[in-house]
């Protein structure tokens, strides 16, 4: 159970990260988008290794799931907050 939890959830919260930041680089820091792309790729790379670490190190398999739906929960809820405010397209 926990090994579905490191790869479905670790890589859902890896993705949604990715796109958070694309969109949030730009708009924060005047960032070119290519490189706001590129930089959320490689930041998606560490997010997943620290969710699989999470999933691993959490006591029940409970907390991992929950852990992981907490993040993806603040990490769409403001990708939805971006993707109004930039105009961005999913």
């Amino acid at each position: 159970m926990r090994a579905v939890a490191a790869i479905a959830g670790g890589y859902g919260v890896a993705a949604l990260s990715s796109v958070v930041l694309a969109l949030c680089l730009p708009a924060a820091f005047g960032m070119a988008r290519s490189e706001a792309t590129m930089t959320g790729l490689l930041a998606s790379f560490a997010v997943f290794a620290l969710s699989v670490m999470w999933v691993f190190a959490a006591r029940t398999a409970f907390r991992a799931w929950s852990g992981l739906a907490v993040a993806a929960a603040v990490l769409g809820a403001l990708l939805l907050l971006l993707m109004r405010t930039t105009g961005a397209a999913a």
